[in-house]
């Protein structure tokens, strides 16, 4: 064992170099990562909304811009898929991006804050904005920025424990003096979607007054995907306790991921995959009496919405867990988890295939009790077993927590 390094010999951690923000007139919020990551924000945008811009844009990716829609504090959405994000466009076009910076500049805006999850360097869009001529340009940065960023904040992860999304989001703003006296996540569900989705459940004949759920088997990663058997196990079980309705979701491109997972389940449950816009699926989960979903975006409407749901979350990101809202977060520790791959590389994918579809469905059913949520049959949650892929138990997920602490099952 090392020897701990004498206090005189320790350095401290770089102190933020801000100034307050007041006065500004028109605002940018840059969050060029997907959906979910956007309605992470929502409480650091409605926080920048409460300093009275005359305009607040967000901008975004194509996958943000989908819900960014929804979102009541925004003024603009501005869609761009820049070159260091994932690739979302068929070839890199400097010339293109270079009008970007123009159309920017063009814009006239007075500050950009620049939101990042804590694996991103917030160095490029720096960069874009300093370009841009925006006067003011705040963000978290582990290198030096110089005079890329006017208010740079010493990213400190991962060398301290990881905060929450959220929380990363709202610290940032709360060092040039932006407080949220709300920090709930938020998603406004248009009137029209909301008559659609209940003469759609209607017609399925689905009771509202009744338990039902909704289930989303799919997730942009594979590595935060619950195996087809596994979801088709839990369906089964959940009808044998339950007989509550099942409704599937998921894109077009998950329609046959959907297909195997009824297959699975024997048939159960009606698939909208494919079949929603983003509006009505947030008021589908909005209705939902309990959402059950991998880690993904229906995770994060239901914390937006208020809808309970049980979350099968792979570790590969330990800060993206429901945000205040009653749920279950199920996983299995592992060694490697925060490995931030959309890929297992060990190839076990052990913090997630791991979870016993028992377990599942007694969360379902210990999340419904403590909701108010009747079910049909009276049983006593059983206690968690030793899952056969693991080598540890899979031990049985708390409800998150409201506010900024992780809810990681250890």
């Amino acid at each position: 064992m090392s020897n701990p390094i004498p206090a005189e010999f320790v350095v401290p951690p770089r102190p933020p170099q801000v100034r307050r923000w007041h006065g500004l007139r028109r605002v940018l919020a840059v969050r060029l990562d997907a959906a979910g990551d956007v309605l992470m924000t929502t409480p650091a945008l409605r926080a920048l909304r409460m300093t009275r811009p005359e305009r607040l844009t967000l901008l975004t990716s194509t996958s943000g811009a989908a819900v960014a829609e929804l979102l009541p504090e925004l003024d603009d959405v501005i869609v761009y898929d820049p070159p260091w994000m994932k690739a979302l466009r068929e070839s890199v076009d400097p010339v293109a991006d270079l009008a970007f910076i123009e159309r920017l500049r063009a814009e006239g805006f007075d500050a950009a804050a620049i939101f990042t999850v804590n694996s991103q360097s917030s160095l490029p869009a720096a960069t874009l904005t300093y370009l841009a001529g925006i006067p003011r340009r705040l963000a978290h940065c582990r290198e030096n920025p110089y005079g890329l960023l006017t208010d740079w904040v010493p990213d400190p992860e991962p060398d301290v424990p990881l905060r929450h999304e959220v929380r990363r989001q709202l610290d940032l703003l709360a060092h040039v003096g932006i407080r949220a006296t709300d920090e709930h996540l938020s998603l406004h569900i248009p009137d029209v979607a909301s008559r659609a989705i209940r003469s759609r459940l209607g017609r399925l004949g689905i009771d509202l007054r009744r338990p039902w759920i909704v289930v989303h088997p799919g997730a942009t990663a594979p590595s935060r995907r619950y195996p087809v058997e596994r979801f088709g196990e839990v369906l089964r079980r959940l009808h044998v306790r339950t007989g509550w309705p099942i409704i599937l979701t998921g894109s077009r491109g998950e329609r046959r991921l959907v297909d195997d997972v009824r297959a699975a389940a024997d048939g159960l449950g009606t698939s909208l995959a494919g079949d929603l816009d983003m509006a009505e699926m947030a008021a589908l989960v909005g209705v939902a009496p309990l959402v059950l979903t991998n880690n993904s975006l229906p995770a994060h409407m239901a914390a937006a919405l208020g809808t309970p749901v049980v979350d099968l979350y792979a570790l590969t990101n330990v800060q993206h867990t429901p945000w205040a809202v009653p749920s279950r977060v199920l996983s299995v520790d592992v060694p490697c988890k925060g490995c931030r791959r959309s890929e297992c590389p060990l190839g076990h994918n052990r913090c997630l295939h791991a979870v016993d579809p028992r377990d599942v469905v007694d969360a379902i059913l210990e999340l419904a009790g403590e909701t108010g949520i009747s079910t049909t049959a009276g049983e006593t949650p059983r206690a968690p077993a030793l899952s056969a892929l693991s080598t540890s138990p899979a031990r049985r997920p708390r409800r998150a927590p409201r506010g900024g602490e992780l809810a990681v099952v250890r």
